[in-house]
């Protein structure tokens, strides 16, 4: 997945959850935050973000926030980029071997998977969830309570008792990292679950991404703790 036209800038403040003002070049800006999440981790004042420019006339702001930098890390923050990198993965056959349909956006039940996939005979429904709460290498979802996560999590595991294969993946949004687990601090609702849904054979899989200016990639898969 790749951006375009990605410059630096600091990070000034969050006046509510879908713009920032950043500066650029010396320049005080505004800036569309691509994760409406708290991210309260990840943008403090001071901390250096880079931004995707948009040239587009009909928008109010010309740049969107979708990285930045804590500690060593560099760290994509960006709401969509989980789903592109994770389509572009599947198409290039990480995924799964014997890939013959992929079909983004796909009605099931009363929800939408984010991806419909059928490959070695095998109907497949994949919810993706992009983590960027991180601690000591450890990475944790959710970083605030997500009803509809759980919702997902019951629809999923109505459709493998219905016979199709059933995934959640967890598209950590940086790398190296030491494992995943679920965020049982911020909503143990959630996390119960996650851990029902693998008790009814929904398959859990948590993957990294390495993460430049220029975009970013999965890289492998890392362990998840229940």
């Amino acid at each position: 997945m790749k951006y375009r036209n990605i410059v630096p800038g600091c990070f000034l403040e969050r006046p509510n959850r879908f713009i920032a003002y950043v500066e650029i070049d010396g320049q005080r800006q505004v800036a569309h935050v691509k994760n409406t999440g708290r991210c309260r981790e990840l943008l403090v004042p001071g901390a250096m973000v880079w931004l995707e420019g948009n040239d587009d006339p009909k928008r109010r702001t010309a740049w969107d926030l979708v990285q930045v930098e804590k500690g060593v890390r560099r760290i994509n923050m960006d709401s969509q980029a989980p789903n592109r990198v994770f389509g572009e993965w599947v198409r290039a056959g990480g995924f799964l071997p014997e890939v013959t349909l992929v079909r983004p956006e796909t009605r099931y039940g009363d929800s939408r998977f984010d991806f419909y996939v059928e490959a070695g005979g095998k109907r497949h429904f994949v919810e993706v969830k992009g983590v960027t709460l991180e601690e000591d290498g450890i990475v944790r979802f959710p970083d605030a309570p997500t009803l509809r996560g759980v919702k997902h999590l019951e629809e999923l595991i109505r459709a493998r008792q219905e016979g199709y294969e059933c995934w959640v993946c967890f598209v950590i949004q940086m790398s190296p990292v030491r494992w995943l687990e679920p965020n049982d601090r911020t909503h143990p609702q959630f996390g119960d679950a996650l851990r029902r849904a693998a008790q009814a054979g929904v398959h859990l899989l948590a993957v990294d991404c390495t993460v430049t200016q220029e975009g970013m990639d999965i890289r492998g898969e890392v362990p998840i703790k229940l």
